[in-house]
């Protein structure tokens, strides 16, 4: 659409979105409205620049620690707009200006027919006559409605290596935006709180994914950054309520920074908002609708695989063809539909940390060949697999001196080394030929149909070989790194990509759009686990979740319905010492194996809920439900003595619905008792076992039953 002189707003959106942007002459371009419903957008709102820019000339309109109010996200003025439609996707282009500087923006914002969610980026071309130098930009940034801040909370995840995916939520007012009582100074606050990860461990730290909820409306707003590299989400208060910014690398951050000639442009990396008047749950069921619109289509989608690694309290790194041919055996007799060969296949001495790259498979550890490990697997009716680390040589390996240091992160010339290895640099093309090499002789040649992308190293800020700054050459790396995926699955459409960063420290969308499961955890202690596998479809899909199941000879029969729980709602990811079990034993694994397979289907279309909460980490019981239609299927885990647990599942108020035990069938049941008028399950467990685990079914008459 063209723009007149006298339109102060534009709307847009579809039956589940409508967004209205405020264009007003003499006030900065900013969102008045982004609801799932169509709304007035006459109310109230508030006016935080659509577009922030930071550059080295212009800086802030007034000084802070914030992504608010930069002077030309003050200056930027709309000069048009454009819609279109690209099959399901309805997208707005939105043209803005900065007359004194020379920037031309755009914004570009894409939602899916029927999902009240919308993805966006930011697009500069400098049209001045003079280079500028950007030290951050937003790939969005709004407010959230005319709410008050004090009803607002705040909701976010901390991640490490295995502790991934802790989860709080808490009033905004409770040190995130303290109450400084701005209208008395007249003056928009100067904080702000915000999530930054740095380096290329994009969940490493903190997760991209952060919300606001505010219960009294049950308005609520979840939001993601779609990066595989650093960046940056921050919440604060203004005058006129409360903000979100959105960006990837900035220069306070990140030592980032982009040269922007005369005619050049910069693209800022994608961002996505999902937004609900259903409260959290709510918010979380149009950002998982929203995650499901945005992945490549893979032949796998509709079957989910279960897949068996040797690695998690297993092989442990250490596989041979005596260990492996009796574990593929049992994996197969266990159901599983993938066989993944984890670390270690390559390794000739025992000491091979420092030595990878050449991925050329042991003959030490395959007397025969690997090829006979791989032929069994197939002959059992199963995918066969093998861990990868792409984007790493070892500082031993032969590797590390035929290519060009040019393929390596470099500081001041001095190539990178982290705990033993060099990060290539896939903006250069030795590096894209040696990966391309290994995976089509892999694919090829040996018949490989799986590969564990597994990513152990962080090197930092990033190069600054061929870069303005070493935040720009690690960016250019993170884009070259997925257009790379991109061409792998271009040439071999029918692999399986897992995505595995020491667990799940590089689980982002950048990656998951591409990918087709994340493993969510390297936690060995399957007490410890639940929380993490609990907490997964806030961060990703349940579909893409692969959380570990690894169950080992001689635990007890609630032992093994324990860690087997913890898989059965995601992407079933299966370990254990499966070849040397009793027949009970395998018995109880086979009968889990089978409830997943049956349910498998339904879970690429649930939505999560959380009926006791975001989960803690050191919670009682836990729980996560997965609504699909008119069933629930409900995992309850609980660790130690505790009370009874009392589930809220307000979806359900108002129907009859049946509970039952799918899984373990073979044990006592735990005591539930549904009440429909508000819909709250209350379970009891009387088994005296120290820790137990069920995972129930739901299933509700139709809304007109009597």
């Amino acid at each position: 659409m063209n723009l007149s002189a006298a339109t102060t707003s534009l709307t847009w959106g579809h039956s589940a979105l409508t967004v209205v942007v405020d264009t007003s002459p003499g006030r900065p371009v900013s969102v008045r409205t982004l609801a799932g419903v169509p709304a007035d957008g006459a109310a109230g709102h508030t006016a935080q620049p659509l577009v922030e820019i930071l550059t080295a000339a212009t800086g802030r309109a007034r000084a802070s620690h914030r992504f608010s109010e930069t002077s030309l996200g003050r200056r930027l003025a709309c000069t048009g707009s454009e819609t279109s439609r690209e099959g399901d996707w309805h997208r707005l282009r939105i043209d803005l200006r900065d007359a004194a500087g020379g920037l031309a923006v755009q914004v570009l914002l894409r939602s899916r027919e029927g999902v009240s969610a919308v993805q966006a980026h930011t697009r500069i071309v400098n049209e001045g006559d003079e280079p500028v130098v950007l030290l951050g930009v937003t790939s969005l940034s709004l407010g959230f409605g005319a709410v008050a801040v004090d009803e607002l909370d705040v909701v976010q995840g901390d991640s490490e290596w295995l502790g991934e995916g802790r989860w709080s939520r808490r009033p905004l007012r409770d040190g995130a935006a303290v109450d400084l009582d701005l209208r008395l100074h007249g003056q928009d606050g100067r904080g702000r709180h915000a999530a930054i990860s740095n380096g290329t461990w994009s969940t490493g730290q903190r997760l991209p994914t952060g919300g606001l909820v505010h219960e009294p409306s049950g308005q609520a707003w979840l939001w993601q950054v779609e990066h595989n590299g650093a960046w940056r989400w921050e919440v604060g208060e203004r005058l006129d309520g409360a903000y979100v910014a959105l960006t990837g690398p900035t220069d306070v951050d990140h030592q980032w920074q982009h040269r922007l000639e005369p005619g050049g442009c910069f693209t800022t990396v994608p961002v996505s908002v999902a937004v609900s008047d259903g409260g959290l749950h709510g918010a979380a069921a149009a950002l998982t609708a929203h995650r499901r619109a945005l992945l490549r289509p893979h032949p796998d989608r509709a079957g989910l695989p279960v897949v068996f690694n040797d690695y998690m309290n297993t092989l442990m790194g250490d596989p041979t063809t005596a260990k492996l041919l009796p574990l593929v055996d049992a994996a197969a007799a266990a159901g599983a539909d993938v066989f993944c060969i984890d670390a270690g296949w390559y390794d000739e001495d025992g000491a091979w940390w420092d030595s990878v790259g050449a991925w050329e498979p042991s003959q030490n550890r395959f007397p025969r060949g690997i090829e006979e490990v791989l032929a069994h697997i197939r002959g059992r009716g199963m995918t066969p697999g093998l861990w990868l680390e792409p984007e790493v040589i070892g500082v031993r390996s032969p590797l590390a001196d035929k290519l060009p240091a040019e393929a390596f992160f470099q500081r001041d010339g001095v190539r990178v080394v982290e705990h033993g290895r060099y990060h290539l640099d896939l903006r250069h093309p030795a590096a894209v030929a040696h990966l391309d090499e290994t995976v089509d002789r892999l694919v090829e040649q040996l018949g490989v149909g799986y590969f564990k992308l597994d990513y152990n190293i962080d090197p930092g800020a990033g190069t600054d070989h061929a870069a303005a700054s070493p935040g720009a050459g690690l960016l250019g790396h993170n884009r070259a790194h997925l257009a790379w995926l991109d061409a792998v699955l271009d040439r071999h459409p029918g692999l399986i990509l897992e995505n595995c960063g020491s667990g799940a420290m590089r689980m982002d969308y950048a990656l998951l759009s591409r990918l087709q499961l994340q493993s969510t955890s390297d936690q060995q202690n399957p007490l410890r686990y639940p929380p993490i596998a609990a907490a997964a479809p806030m961060s990703i899909l349940p579909e893409q979740a692969a959380n570990w199941a690894y169950p080992q000879p001689g635990m007890t029969d609630e032992q093994i319905a324990f860690t087997m729980c913890t898989g059965l709602l995601g992407r079933l990811y299966l370990s254990g010492h499966l070849d040397k079990m009793s027949p009970d034993e395998a018995g109880s694994v086979r009968d889990a194996v089978a409830v997943h397979r049956d349910i498998r289907a339904e879970l690429a279309h649930a939505v999560p809920v959380w009926p006791l909460g975001l989960p803690g980490w050191a919670d009682a019981w836990t729980s996560l439900a997965l609504v699909a239609g008119d069933t629930t299927y409900l995992t309850l885990w609980r660790r130690g003595e505790a009370a009874d647990a009392v589930l809220s599942l307000p979806h359900l108020a108002g129907r009859q619905a049946q509970v039952d035990t799918l899984y373990p069938r073979h044990l006592p049941a735990f005591g539930a008792v549904f009440d429909p008028a508000v819909g709250q399950l209350t379970v009891t467990d009387r088994g005296g076992a120290p820790a137990a685990a069920r995972l129930l079914r739901l299933r509700a008459a139709p809304h007109d039953a009597r």
